[in-house]
């Protein structure tokens, strides 16, 4: 639109329309000044809680910390049993971000047909010191509930402890958080870690809700494919994951392996039935059966 059709529309309106105009556009913009301002002044308190990817890192066993039914743990306890782990860290009286979070593990967790406990290990662990065993135990309750499976009572575990063992542990993971004492909150980002077995970083899964394509890929990543079944293992091969996506994609070019390996083995298979046949034949006829033709 030019220059010259506004200001033929500006003659048009009444001097009321173009007031009201005019206002509306200023407390449009206003808000968005103000808007980026908040966002601007909130910046040096977002960088104060972030995740600082440790791909691969060990993370320490030694960590001591009390589980839900008041039994004195290390971390290292639920690792080299030959299973993953789901981990992440929490704190119990959290209004909002950490329930998310769980729900989101707990909704992934049941759509799997892995089962906690059985193929993989989950682990949650409190940032607050001032967490209790009875509260621990009674998330850990609620959550075992949510799911509603069978046999996982000993797949889900909650842990309290010292400030300074979860700190650890944190800095470990690369899980940046800080306590607000103005709102008297932990302010912390939504992930959760997958690690392998013998406790190394395998993936970081952010956000409040886990598919269950990627809570499957990654179990069965960590698991270097000793969970699952020769579908799940190929399924696999298929998918690799994208940081920038946050989740497991199909991989186009392990597809077209995949694809040329298939063709090669049908092609295979068929040369060989016509190779038994033939020669079914052949013996059919007896071994003079072709000098016999001939005469």
């Amino acid at each position: 639109m030019n220059l010259a059709a506004i200001n033929i529309r500006s003659r048009s309106l009444s001097g009321r329309q173009f007031i009201s105009f005019a206002l509306f556009f200023a407390v449009i913009f206003s808000a968005a000044n103000l808007s980026a301002q908040a966002v601007r002044d909130d910046i040096s308190e977002l960088q104060r809680m972030d995740v600082v990817e440790h791909l691969d890192a060990q993370i320490p066993f030694d960590l001591s910390f009390t589980d839900d039914s008041g039994k004195a743990v290390k971390i290292g306890d639920y690792f080299n049993q030959g299973k993953p782990v789901i981990l992440n860290m929490a704190y119990y009286t959290c209004p909002m971000l950490c329930n998310l979070v769980m729900n989101g593990v707990a909704q992934g967790v049941k759509q799997l047909d892995l089962l906690p406990g059985r193929d993989f290990q989950i682990v949650t662990v409190s940032i607050d010191p001032r967490d209790s065993v009875s509260l621990a135990a009674a998330k850990r309750a609620n959550y075992l509930k949510s799911i509603g499976k069978p046999g996982i009572d000993p797949g889900w575990r909650f842990l309290v402890g010292a400030a300074d063992q979860s700190k650890a542990l944190a800095d470990a993971l690369g899980f940046e958080y800080y306590y607000d004492n103005d709102k008297e909150q932990y302010a912390h980002p939504a992930v959760i870690f997958i690690l392998t077995p013998d406790g190394h970083i395998s993936r970081y899964l952010y956000g409040i809700e886990f598919k269950k394509n990627d809570l499957r890929l990654a179990l069965l990543e960590a698991s270097k494919g000793k969970i699952g079944n020769t579908i799940d293992r190929i399924i696999l091969y298929c998918y690799h994951y994208d940081p920038e996506a946050k989740g497991y994609v199909l991989f186009a070019a392990n597809v077209m392996k995949l694809g040329g390996l298939a063709t090669l083995v049908v092609l295979a298979a068929v040369l060989g039935f016509f190779w038994i046949k033939e020669r079914h034949r052949k013996s059919a006829h007896g071994p003079g059966s072709i000098g016999q033709s001939l005469i």
